[in-house]
């Protein structure tokens, strides 16, 4: 069994892009299988032998990782087309070849590495935080019950990986919509004690450009979610105090 292993290839095809505006165009890789292999270190065998199946030497993959254990959210990745985390993608699980592309609902950088930041500007746009600056003085703040604490804690766990967004049919060039990573922190934060001197802001920039009245809910999102986190609970929280705050927005705050 040892030396049948140690024999045992790992095919992997990359989507590669050299620059935004070039051509992509695939690689394809026999690496050394080995044990808890997932699709990182498959990533890293590539950069130490950069060489395509067909013996062509080519350029180690560019692509975003950190933390490796599922927590940063950068190494989100389209797996045989399916949109997940690089990380915890064992090999042993994948249907070989593995085809590993960029996510499409971002602008590429280089091979495997996007540009997120329509993400982080959305973030801005709801004030995806909690105001503190000048409130340190003022001794502790209000308290937030335990079952407030429980409802939040699994939409605190957003790792802002960009999943949700690249299943969403909503997300395209046509309309702008948001996406339900957004309007779930909207939802975390307006249930804050501190966070809900802002709720009216958050709902009224989730009634703007790309907001909640673009979701269609095709509920993909809940689906593709690496952390679990219940996004169509938070959509439909929102819609409701979205349209309450449009009726009768001098009742909320």
């Amino acid at each position: 069994m040892a030396e049948a292993a140690a024999g045992k290839k790992v095919i992997v095809k990359v989507k590669r892009q050299a620059t935004p505006k070039e051509a992509a165009h695939w690689e394809e890789f026999a690496l050394n299988w080995r044990p808890s292999m997932n699709v990182i270190i498959c990533l890293r065998d590539i950069a130490e032998n950069p060489v395509t199946s067909d013996g062509k030497p080519t350029t180690p993959i560019t692509y975003d990782s950190n933390c490796l254990e599922e927590i940063c959210g950068s190494c989100a990745m389209l797996i045989n087309g399916r949109a997940r985390m690089a990380c915890s993608a064992l090999v042993d699980s994948l249907e070989q070849p593995i085809r590993i592309e960029p996510l499409t609902k971002f602008p590429v950088v280089r091979d495997l590495s996007v540009d997120r930041q329509f993400m982080f500007e959305s973030l801005k746009r709801v004030k995806a935080w909690i105001p503190i600056d000048g409130t340190y003085d003022l001794g502790e703040g209000p308290r937030m019950s335990p079952e407030v604490q429980e409802k939040g804690y699994p939409l605190s766990n957003c790792i802002t990986c960009g999943n949700c967004l690249e299943v969403c049919p909503q997300v395209n060039d046509h309309n702008g919509f948001m996406g339900a990573a957004i309007f779930s922190q909207v939802r975390l934060f307006n249930m804050h004690p501190t966070g809900k001197m802002h709720a009216a802001e958050r709902l009224k920039a989730a009634m703007g450009h790309g907001g909640i009245e673009d979701c269609a809910n095709a509920q993909n999102c809940v689906k593709a979610c690496p952390k679990g986190i219940p996004l169509t609970e938070s959509l439909a929280e929102v819609n409701r105090e979205a349209w309450r705050q449009a009726l009768f927005g001098w009742l909320v705050g």
